[in-house]
């Protein structure tokens, strides 16, 4: 077992990794900028390191400074949390060469699933179910005009190292094509210094369904089920649930099954996530990895009754799954609601200084449109 763990991140998900260590007997190392010294995260660590001044960029996204931190306090691995440095391929091949774990995927698979076109080529030749569209990136406007005519419209185009609901524009016609081609490779440049990208058939109305798994480091492989979230704004998840209400126990079976052996055909480790669109007639198709534990991971944990966190930590350690899909028992009903701090009257502008009780009183306000469009998702009409 690992001896004792640097968390580089911050807020919730550093306290529910601390916590996690701590019943695991594992001694932990919280970082911090200047901004942050008094956090939760902080005092609850056997260990805290200063690693620069408020900016993230001279602090949580610092890899200099956070593996001097780890050098520093002993520490023997790391584990990213999300955000920040979770998917940086440079940070986990530099904690690979210097000794410390790291507390994820191998950097190739980091790297490989990080560039989208690249991860549904892979997830393609391992017989898993893809969107109709380029085979890679496309080179040029003319080839991409050129495929969306071989496959009809409407089409969409992906940022190939694109996340966070950037880097996309969905395209009707040629002459929408060829204006947002251009908008599409100037945002994934500004927002990921990348500009390439990728074109695919637009599904219309998909639901947006993921599946949870976990590898071990001596081939075996599980998933956790399903997490369902459809609802979405600006292509940011809003409700996260499990079991899903649209897809029934055969096709969660057949998807569960095409995920794990996708993950034993490419030698993934550790956690992870693929996400699928399904279509109307229930057929579904590869969307993306995620190469992280995410944000939502305690709906399935509640649905599961497994502790996602020390399982990462055990797969990171060396031990085999304690585990067969057989011995995962799926119970209850579980759901996660992201809460934007928003100020409707200013055409919901970000805004996350406000007062509390100013807030809390907006959220009473518009929680029956929250709860009206929870009922037409689950009826189907959304």
């Amino acid at each position: 077992m690992l001896k004792k763990v640097l968390i580089a991140n911050r807020g919730e998900i550093a306290v529910r990794i601390i916590r996690a260590c701590r019943e695991l007997g594992i001694s932990t190392v919280s970082v911090y900028s200047e901004v942050d010294k008094d956090s939760l995260h902080v005092k609850l660590a056997d260990e805290a390191v200063c690693i620069g001044p408020a900016s993230p960029s001279k602090s949580y996204l610092n890899v200099k400074n956070i593996l001097e931190a780890a050098c520093l306090t002993g520490a023997d691995s790391i584990h990213p949390g999300f955000g920040f440095l979770s998917e940086n391929s440079h940070f986990a091949k530099m904690c690979e060469e210097i000794g410390i774990k790291f507390i994820g995927p191998s950097y190739k698979m980091i790297e490989l699933m990080g560039n989208k076109s690249k991860a549904k080529e892979t997830m393609k030749n391992s017989g898993v179910p893809v969107v109709l569209g380029s085979d890679g990136v496309v080179e040029s406007l003319e080839e991409t005009k050129k495929i969306a005519k071989n496959i009809g419209y409407p089409v969409i185009l992906k940022a190939s190292s694109g996340g966070g609901g950037k880097g996309i524009r969905i395209a009707y016609s040629e002459e929408e094509l060829i204006k947002e081609y251009n908008i599409v490779k100037n945002e994934a440049k500004i927002s990921f210094n990348d500009d390439s990208l990728y074109i695919e058939k637009y599904i219309e109305n998909p639901r947006h369904i993921e599946i949870q798994i976990m590898a071990d480091e001596h081939g075996n492989v599980v998933h956790l089920g399903e997490r369902d979230c459809t609802v979405q704004r600006k292509n940011q998840k809003i409700l996260e649930e499990t079991p899903s209400s649209f897809i029934d126990d055969k096709l969660r079976k057949k998807m569960g099954k095409v995920a794990v052996n996708a993950i034993k055909e490419i030698g993934y480790t550790n956690l992870g996530t693929i996400e699928f669109l399904v279509d109307k007639n229930k057929d579904f198709y590869f969307m993306e990895t995620n190469t992280r534990v995410q944000v939502e991971h305690p709906v399935t944990e509640m649905y599961t009754g497994i502790d996602i966190i020390k399982e990462q930590i055990r797969i990171a350690s060396g031990e085999t799954l304690s585990f067969t899909q057989k011995d995962i028992k799926f119970s209850g009903h579980s759901m996660e609601c992201r809460i934007n701090a928003e100020n409707p009257s200013k055409n919901f502008m970000p805004c996350p200084r406000e007062n509390n009780r100013t807030t809390f009183a907006r959220w009473k306000q518009y929680k029956s449109r929250y709860m009206r469009i929870y009922r037409l998702y689950n009826s189907s009409k959304l």
